[in-house]
């Protein structure tokens, strides 16, 4: 004899899915972005960094391709090795200190699993890069602002 289930038919759930469907990376990616020359000179970029208060940015070439990523911790290394074998600042460009190996992700990713791959990789922002081109960088911040946004809404929907 079988087990009889006695709360009767479950109702259907109304799961509200539809704005955490809609919470992708690229609704809330950074487009407006400080970008920085292979041929540029390190100088330059302390400078830039500084003047607009952020930590690194993408290197790009003439048609927007993405060729590396260039940081503080890039340019701290230059300046540590020019210290020690008593060279100028200026004489490196970024070529030589950017990153090449650039991790990027895509920009139809739920923000969750970019949070996620965060998490994973200790990186503090990746670039996005549709059909060859940079079109925007996503930061840990940015997630966080995603987050806040789903909370709200969450929340609102409960208690209205």
């Amino acid at each position: 004899m079988g087990i009889k289930s006695f709360q009767g038919a479950r109702k259907q759930q109304n799961n509200n899915t539809s704005s955490v469907n809609s919470l992708k990376v690229r609704d809330y990616m950074s487009t407006k972005l400080i970008t920085f020359k292979p041929e540029q000179s390190v100088q330059d970029v302390v400078e830039s960094l500084i003047k607009n208060k952020i930590s690194g940015g993408p290197v790009v070439n003439d048609n927007y391709e993405l060729v590396g990523v260039i940081s503080e911790g890039d340019c701290l290394k230059q300046l540590s090795e020019s210290r020690y074998y008593n060279m100028p600042l200026e004489q490196d460009n970024v070529e030589k200190r950017m990153v090449k190996d650039v991790e990027t992700i895509d920009g139809n990713m739920d923000v969750f699993d970019a949070a996620n791959k965060f998490l994973n990789s200790k990186r503090r922002r990746f670039p996005i890069v549709e059909n060859g081109k940079l079109v925007g960088q996503i930061s840990q911040k940015d997630i966080l602002i995603a987050a806040l946004k789903l909370k709200g809404e969450n929340w609102n929907s409960v208690t209205k």
